[in-house]
């Protein structure tokens, strides 16, 4: 079974002064970059969604997208990597600098239908429309912004964007959702670390991040 690593850059990055965010760099390389290179470790090929008019130029030779529904917030913009992607989709929003390429694979792996392999008594859905991590620091409990999302779930994210439910966990209650407890998610990391992104000048600061995105090349 194939997997696009769908990068998602969206968002009007207003704490951030409107710029944007993921081609900062943090301990001196971008965020994009950092994101783009654990996708290519577990996945087959990669699809950035989004709108910016240079954004073809951010991550030259990777396909790129626009929202096909355009002003619908992060539900949006999975609903374009579902809509542009010929496979299922693990999605990474384009701000989180430190997420995990074994991380995004044990959920790929298990989106594909693979067993638990670890020493914890858990058990999981063969066939789970997705796959989504525990999150102690998120308010909804998930990262929805970092998780695996098969293609079955277009229509019934189509059927909530059409009900104007732009919740990014909206329609859940539609598919079958496997949750990656946050015990395993520690196998991987800190979470708090793994699941950081950047919505300030400050927290790009505290997260070692320095400088303008301004003119920043690749690299």
């Amino acid at each position: 079974m194939s997997c696009t690593g769908g990068i998602l850059a969206g968002g009007a990055a207003s704490r951030f002064g409107g710029a944007p965010k993921g081609l900062e760099r943090v301990s001196g390389r971008r965020i994009i970059d950092r994101v783009a290179s654990a996708l290519r470790e577990v996945s087959d090929d990669l699809l950035l969604i989004a709108n910016a008019e240079d954004a073809a130029t951010w991550l030259p030779g990777v396909r790129t997208a626009a929202d096909v529904r355009p002003g619908l917030g992060a539900l949006g913009g999975l609903h374009a990597a579902l809509a542009h992607a010929d496979s299922d989709v693990l999605l990474v929003a384009w701000d989180m600098p430190f997420v995990s390429a074994a991380l995004l694979g044990e959920l790929r792996r298990i989106g594909d239908g693979g067993a638990d392999e670890s020493h914890h008594a858990l058990s999981f859905v063969t066939k789970a429309d997705v796959v989504i991590p525990e999150s102690d620091g998120s308010r909804r409990g998930v990262e929805p912004m970092c998780a695996w999302y098969s293609r079955r779930c277009l229509p019934a994210v189509e059927r909530t964007l059409d009900a104007g439910d732009l919740r990014v966990i909206g329609f859940h209650d539609h598919v079958t959702v496997q949750r990656l407890p946050i015990v395993r998610v520690r196998d991987f990391g800190d979470p708090a670390r793994l699941f950081s992104n950047v919505n300030t000048r400050e927290e790009l600061a505290a997260l070692g991040g320095v400088g303008s995105a301004a003119g920043s090349p690749r690299g």
